[in-house]
């Protein structure tokens, strides 16, 4: 299939899968195999030489897995991609990719919580420092780099506090000191952001969140800008680490791409309309959405994303016990720690996902006792504001 002959939307059902190849089956199929055979032992070691295409074992490489990793490596811009068994399995492999002992690694000032204990568990094992830094102006991405910085990590938007970090700013200054550029995508999806099309060297995802879309699947994704370095990568770092995604994990993912478009437009939609009932809510102070027209941050995410997408935070007057609350008050959302999936899901990042940062760090990245992170789902947007009005009433 020639890339440029179809739009984003028709490859994320077709790219990478021709019928003709797997029995004419319309659906890819599930090849639910740890090994393959070989038709002799020749042709086994031409095989393992690379000499040969062709299944050698899973972990290697597996049919329905190729398929997801082409379609992604598509929908991202890329040139390869390869799948993992979680998103802190892409995370990790890349940092360990591209860092040894002694380098630092750049943060945005807001990062997952697994992430940030990962960055902690490279500086006491390994000596790989990081810092969190605002990274909002030229001025300030020039002075956060060190002549040992060999990476620059950054989520946009950031979770959980949803701010914006201007992807080609970053990526501008980054290859002026030849420093590759990491970008966090999980929040947007390849529907809404393109990093790579905006500078960026990789991208990752949990794909446990809007890719899977359906809450059944712990899943990463990474993908590199150039093919040969993420052939690399699959030879090295995830072949021996082994952090690979299985067959059938694949082939949810491969399912759940189908509808993407469709439900990041609705998330979006659903999205901007309890974010319009939230602001005007007398309880709560702040809200953050990256298609605020008051964002400070607003044309920079209007610039590299196609829609606001479905997240939003807010602080509600209170502590962590009005949070709690909140959420204990609430019918129809559910208290849960993911994103992205069909259910509308609420969590306090204070005492859930972040709760691993130290308190300095948390609040530093802006990440308050009564700060909450609202996934909003593909229900009705009436029903979800109504749930939420009737916690807030009862606070």
């Amino acid at each position: 299939m020639n890339n440029s002959s179809y739009s984003k939307e028709t490859l994320y059902i077709h790219k990478g899968y021709k019928t003709g190849k797997h029995q004419d089956s319309l659906s890819v199929p599930l090849y639910q195999t740890s090994t393959f055979a070989f038709d002799t032992a020749e042709q086994g070691e031409r095989r393992f030489a690379g000499e040969e295409t062709g299944g050698i074992y899973s972990r290697l490489g597996n049919p329905t897995v190729q398929v997801l990793e082409e379609r992604i490596a598509t929908m991202e811009l890329g040139g390869g991609a390869l799948a993992f068994g979680s998103g802190m399995a892409a995370v990790s492999t890349i940092l360990v990719h591209l860092t040894k002992s002694g380098d630092h690694v750049l943060c945005t000032r807001g990062i997952y919580g697994c992430t940030f204990g990962l960055l902690k568990i490279l500086n006491e094992k390994y000596n790989i420092t990081h810092d969190l830094k605002a990274l909002m102006t030229e001025e300030e991405v020039e002075n956060a780099i060190k002549p040992n910085t060999t990476c620059i990590y950054i989520e946009t938007p950031i979770n959980p506090t949803m701010e914006i970090v201007d992807i080609e700013l970053i990526t501008k200054i980054a290859k002026k000191h030849g420093i590759p550029v990491v970008v966090d995508n999980t929040f947007s999806s390849p529907y809404l952001q393109n990093p790579i099309e905006l500078g960026a060297d990789f991208v990752l995802h949990s794909a446990t969140k809007y890719i899977n879309g359906h809450g059944d699947v712990i899943a990463g994704i990474l993908v590199g800008r150039d093919k040969e370095q993420m052939e690399t990568i699959r030879g090295s770092v995830q072949k021996d680490f082994g952090g690979i995604i299985s067959p059938f994990d694949a082939w949810l993912l491969i399912r759940g791409l189908k509808t993407l478009h469709i439900r990041m437009d609705r998330h979006s939609e659903n999205a901007s309309t309890v974010f319009d009932f939230l602001k005007a809510h007398p309880s709560v102070e702040n809200i953050y959405y990256p298609f605020d027209k008051d964002n400070p941050q607003y044309d920079v995410a209007k610039k590299q994303m196609k829609a606001g997408g479905g997240l939003i935070s807010f602080t509600i007057k209170g502590g962590v016990k009005q949070a709690q609350k909140l959420m204990n008050e609430l019918k129809l959302i559910k208290i849960a720690v993911s994103l992205g999936d069909a259910e509308t899901l609420i969590q306090h990042p204070y005492t859930m996902t972040h709760s691993v940062v130290p308190e300095k760090e948390r609040l530093e990245m802006g990440i308050t006792e009564s700060l909450l992170r609202l996934s909003v789902g593909l229900e009705n947007s009436s029903d979800i504001v109504e749930d939420l009005q009737q916690a807030l009433s009862n606070m």
